[in-house]
């Protein structure tokens, strides 16, 4: 096998550039899953039936179909849909938001119901309303424990966004696979692809550890 790695120099500036629009695409889409999770999550344990129903049915069809079908979904659909084609971009970001907010809900779910029942008793006899009591008493403390899980969903995020590539956003993936077309040689920009989504998963990794010491420290 001869690799040449040199050939590729020129192209370096041109495949990184694609970090900074996985990025956007994996922070926004990231926001989008966090809010949606927070609100399935409060469905899931609310006492109105329908709620919980609307919630364990969006979960279950987001996780229970694949990721890249639900990009071409909302990418390819959008014409029939709306009427409008909508960007590459933007279906990234929604399928990407859409499919995170399922899994989320099932964390910051977890998370709640992990809280001692007796801060929910104290605070609801002390006359304190329901949403102010989840926003400054129960998710603080259910996002403090759930933070590890938080950061590896953000992490598989991450990895998933190559699939956008499917759609012509010019992510690193997609610039990866454009320069090897102009050389005719895959290999060597695939593996550059694939060593700087490595360390950005890496990077991820020892920022989620670093975060989730210093939130153990201020216990």
């Amino acid at each position: 096998m001869n690799l040449d790695f040199t050939q590729f120099i020129p192209s370096m500036p041109y495949i990184l550039k694609g970090i900074l629009v996985t990025l956007q695409i994996v922070v926004l889409a990231g926001v989008l899953g966090f809010v949606l999770g927070i609100i399935l999550s409060l469905f899931k344990i609310s006492s109105i039936k329908i709620l919980n129903w609307v919630a364990d049915v969006y979960t279950s069809i987001f996780r229970g179909t694949p990721l890249v079908l639900q990009l071409m979904l909302i990418y390819y659909g959008s014409p029939q849909i709306i009427g409008y084609q909508i960007e590459p971009y933007t279906a990234a970001i929604l399928s990407f938001g859409l499919n995170s907010g399922a899994y989320i809900s099932e964390i910051i779910r977890a998370g709640i119901l992990a809280v001692d029942k007796g801060q929910q008793e104290a605070a609801m006899a002390l006359g304190v309303p329901y949403g102010k009591m989840m926003w400054d008493i129960i998710l603080p403390q259910a996002l403090k424990n759930i933070l590890p899980a938080l950061m590896n969903e953000f992490i598989s995020l991450t990895k998933e966004s190559a699939i956008v590539t499917t759609i012509g956003v010019m992510d690193i993936m997609r610039r990866s696979y454009q320069v090897g077309a102009e050389n005719y040689s895959f290999f060597e920009p695939l593996l550059i692809a694939g060593l700087i989504y490595y360390l950005m998963v890496i990077t991820l990794t020892l920022l989620g550890k670093a975060l989730e010491r210093r939130m153990r420290r201020s216990d």
